[in-house]
């Protein structure tokens, strides 16, 4: 049966089949609970009830994840790129005839929909199919210096870390982990305390299919674990996934344990600026899918505020309000549901906040606002759309993670650039205009890493992922990121 087959109780039964097993570290090539011996409790952003308990781990565990990791390394790199791509491929396969147990799982522990998951886990697969075929890539050059012969080869770094968020945990985690495997690098994961579950899962799995210790995947509730992992001196490189601020202190303590090299996927406060010229129902079903409040806005990609012209404001507004009705909010296990719920009760409380001075600054809630009518249980923020809000308030300048849109309205060209460039974001924007002129000039102008005109700012296979300023450093899921787990060595035959 297909994910998007089941039904609510057949997916109820596989997530109790699937938690009741016992959660455990992985740690060169094998499962283990943690040094001290302690667990805590992973709770249900839909139910508030207790899913799991898991491994509680600490420094000491970080430190024997980097010991497997540097230990696995003296092997790993010495493979060839063909046998790493075997490997790759069959882990791949692994997590295929495992798809709906991951789906459920990320579910029920992150409250993703269980209608977007299907998706999720093709897009995991198509990563891994991917970086198996660009592997060959990481190549060098001969460079005619002289009358000697001088190559470059790419080699890994070593040990990298891996910490990645809880809003996509299994696609964050896999597709994390593939270009610096395939390239030689052997990794500890660190998943998000709040959303363990499919990480966790995921070294399960990795540790039937790949070498001891090239993959290790550690978790603990609380700093300790990240901190020993980033100021490890044994770690090369370190990818990061999250917000601007936990960026900077990555940073800041990896610098603890020498010089090392970092790819930061940070936030984003995204615009989608419509022109009058465009029709106010396509503009409204553009912003609703957006700002994807499937996800109950929780990503970076979230285009939160929609710069839209005076001119069609109103009507905008009224095309989101009615194609909003039907949006079914609820339990993430059911088919039917279109959101689910926030992470944790911390950053329910944070989005309501927003939403409650946002209100006091001026702000009119055109839709949403708090819970959905009915809710019984759940993080559960009914889809928000504030009119009326000024372009440098709290809520049009700083990152909500959370299903809130912020309308704009502006009048001239230049005012919608400058309003759209004056966050310290840059991840995506969005054009809409049929003036094809102008859309090239606007896209062209706007601090940003992705930008899409008439269309989302589209984030795929291939494509390169990043921003600009805030937004991060480096970027993921194409060439440049297979390339970026890599350093150049430079070799001088002498002939003379």
């Amino acid at each position: 049966m297909g994910i998007l087959d089941a039904t609510l109780t057949e997916n109820q039964e596989r997530a109790t089949r699937i938690l009741g097993r016992t959660w455990a570290l992985s740690i060169g090539g094998t499962a283990r609970q943690a040094v001290s011996g302690a667990t805590y409790s992973v709770v249900s952003p839909y139910t508030h009830e207790e899913i799991a308990r898991v491994p509680d781990g600490s420094g000491e565990d970080s430190e024997l994840a980097v010991a497997a990791a540097a230990q696995a390394f003296t092997t790993w790199r010495r493979t060839t790129v063909a046998e790493r791509v075997k490997y790759i491929e069959a882990l791949a396969v692994a997590i295929d005839e495992r798809a709906a147990d991951f789906a459920v799982l990320d579910s029920v522990d992150a409250g993703i929909p269980i209608a977007y998951m299907a998706t999720e886990v093709q897009t995991v697969a198509a990563y891994f199919k991917y970086f198996a075929g660009l592997a060959m890539e990481a190549k060098g050059t001969t460079i005619p210096a002289s009358s000697n012969i001088h190559f470059t080869e790419r080699v890994p770094f070593g040990v990298t870390v891996k910490i990645v968020p809880f809003n996509h945990p299994l696609m964050f985690a896999a597709k994390n982990i593939i270009a610096p495997l395939i390239t030689g690098n052997t990794v500890v994961l660190k998943p998000s305390e709040l959303t363990p579950l499919s990480a966790l899962f995921l070294g399960e799995v990795a540790n039937e299919v790949l070498p001891a210790g090239v993959l290790n995947v550690v978790v603990g509730n609380g700093p300790e674990v990240p901190k020993t992992l980033v100021a490890h001196p044994q770690v090369r490189r370190i990818g990061f996934t999250g917000s601007e601020p936990i960026g900077r202190a990555v940073v800041q303590g990896g610098t603890e344990g020498g010089i090392k090299d970092y790819a930061l996927e940070l936030g984003g406060k995204n615009a989608l600026i419509a022109f009058p010229d465009v029709d106010p129902k396509v503009v409204a079903a553009a912003a609703i899918r957006n700002m994807n409040f499937m996800w109950s806005g929780q990503s970076c990609s979230s285009m939160s505020r929609l710069l839209v012209h005076e001119d069609i404001e109103k009507a905008t507004l009224e095309e989101i309000t009615n194609q909003l009705e039907g949006h079914k909010v609820g339990n993430p296990l059911d088919p039917e549901v279109r959101q689910g719920a926030i992470v944790s009760e911390r950053q329910y409380d944070r989005v309501l906040g927003f939403i409650k001075r946002a209100v006091k600054d001026g702000a009119r809630i055109v839709a949403g606002g708090a819970r959905p009518e009915g809710a019984e249980s759940g993080w559960l923020v009914a889809p928000t759309v504030l009119a009326d809000v000024e372009p440098y308030s709290e809520v049009a300048q700083d990152e909500i993670f959370g299903p809130v849109l912020s309308v704009i309205r502006w009048r001239e060209e230049e005012e919608a650039i400058t309003i759209s460039n004056s966050v310290e974001y840059g991840l995506t924007g969005a054009v809409f205009t049929h003036d094809i002129k102008r859309a090239h000039r606007v896209a062209r102008e706007l601090d940003a890493g992705m930008i899409g005109i008439n269309g989302s700012a589209v984030v795929g296979v291939g494509l390169p992922a990043g921003g600009f300023k805030g937004s991060g450093l480096g970027r993921e899921q194409c060439l440049d990121e297979l390339l970026g787990c890599t350093q150049v060595k430079v070799t001088t035959i002498h002939l003379d």
